[in-house]
């Protein structure tokens, strides 16, 4: 019985933002609030469950993804997405250009937020094939393909962020293990899988065409690569120091603030500042306003991030988590599997990859102990579900039809096909890790 009180909380929320077009922050909430009466929660302590659910999880990640936010747009404007672009398309030539938009991609998805990515870099995606008279879709699926990766496997994005706070995971260990699973997944759903689309017809849209900076106006290559890649240099080494550190007393507690994701990304935001900002002649109140623009396009994810957490907390103090760790004990089912298909479902139902992930932790965090499964592949395992077969009830299927300017049957051939891959190549991807962790 409680577990088909959880499944009519979870189908409320999925009617509320599928069929009543609710905004998803709202949808939490009511949801929660429902939740918990039918769990039979006290009305007392209610509001107090959905509070402190919002605080535990917004207070690890206020930082991390605000921080990454204002990273991503001084990468964006300063132009040295552009310069890395161009950088790795003279390396690559005409022969590999797949290759190179892929990695393009995969470079400057790191600190870009997904839609800010797709914006930027669909419209130089353009450029390059009108110069090389290829298809778009030829040329942009790769680039997408790594873009979409970015966004569900690897921190500082919202969604695994979030599920690295609710698990328990490592930051910087999630982040090594997620390369290792998403190159493969990007060359496959990429440039391998865009050799079977050369002859879909694409016409974009002059709107769309990239704003293209002079060289003399770009930040040099060095600079680029090495601003935008901050983040990942300092997670990755930061926590390879702490492991080595262990229980250390001189440096063990230094080591373990360095690390910290929330101290990385304002390291990694001053960098940026003074390398991409101040040092190449923008003024500081320009900088500021540009920071403050950025908040702005994540306030709504920051919001849905925090009705993920109320969710979660219902579940929590109504002791739901127990009763359906005895319940999936019976399911001769990986747990890994498992969490990848729960994703899965509420991501098809639903359409944003961050709702499905974060309603799914909300299920699965409080089993994580009882589960014997790691906690960073758990992570992973849920950011490839949540990017499963995108279609008409998924922003990014209409923006990209509408940039690439093709039909809706080439849509779902081109851009649901290549989330279905990821899906599935990343969740293999996860299980061959799994058996060597």
């Amino acid at each position: 019985m409680t577990l088909l009180l959880v499944l009519l909380s979870i189908a409320l929320l999925v009617v509320l933002i599928v069929w009543a077009k609710l905004n998803p922050f709202l949808a939490f909430l009511i949801s929660s609030i429902t939740a918990g009466f039918l769990l039979g929660l006290p009305p007392d302590q209610i509001a107090g469950s959905v509070q402190k659910g919002m605080g535990d999880l917004l207070g690890d990640l206020v930082i991390v993804i605000v921080m990454g936010a204002m990273l991503g747009k001084l990468v964006a404007e300063s132009g040295a997405a552009q310069r890395i672009a161009g950088f790795l398309m003279k390396i690559f030539g005409e022969k590999r250009i797949t290759w190179a938009m892929a990695l393009t991609g995969l470079i400057v998805g790191i600190p870009l937020f997904y839609n800010v990515g797709f914006v930027l870099l669909v419209p130089l995606a353009f450029t390059v094939a009108y110069q090389y008279r290829i298809s778009a879709v030829y040329v942009g699926i790769p680039l997408l393909a790594a873009l979409s990766v970015t966004h569900g496997f690897l921190p500082p994005h919202p969604s695994p962020a979030a599920l690295v706070a609710q698990f328990g995971a490592n930051m910087g260990l999630t982040l090594f293990y997620g390369f290792i699973v998403t190159i493969p997944t990007v060359i496959i759903a990429g440039p391998l899988f865009a050799k079977l689309l050369k002859n879909v017809k694409a016409e974009p849209l002059k709107t769309f065409q990239a704003e293209i900076k002079p060289e003399d106006q770009l930040p040099g290559i060095g600079n680029s690569l090495f601003t935008a890649l901050l983040p990942v240099f300092l997670l990755v080494g930061t926590t390879a120091l702490s492991l080595q550190a262990g229980e250390n007393l001189t440096f063990g507690p230094l080591i373990k603030f360095i690390s910290n994701p929330g101290v990385v990304m304002i390291v990694s935001v001053l960098y940026a500042t003074f390398s991409l900002g101040l040092l190449r002649g923008f003024k500081m109140k320009g900088l500021m306003d540009r920071y403050t623009d950025a908040t702005k396009d994540i306030a709504m994810i920051l919001l849905i991030v925090a009705g993920a957490g109320a969710l979660k907390q219902i579940f929590t103090d109504t002791g739901v988590s127990q009763t359906i760790a005895e319940g999936l004990k019976s399911w001769d089912v990986h747990p890994l599997v498992l969490a990848w298909t729960i994703t899965a479902i509420i991501r098809v139902c639903v359409g944003s990859a961050t709702v499905a992930g974060l309603t799914t932790a909300g299920i699965i965090a409080p089993l994580v102990t009882t589960m014997n499964v790691d906690p960073n592949l758990l992570v992973l395992a849920i950011g490839a579900g949540s990017l499963m077969f995108s279609h008409f009830n998924d922003a990014g299927f209409w923006m990209y039809k509408e940039f690439f300017n093709v039909s809706i049957k080439d849509t779902i051939k081109t851009w649901s096909v290549m989330e279905t891959l990821v899906a599935v190549v990343g969740l293999l991807g996860v299980l061959i890790l799994d058996i060597f962790i």
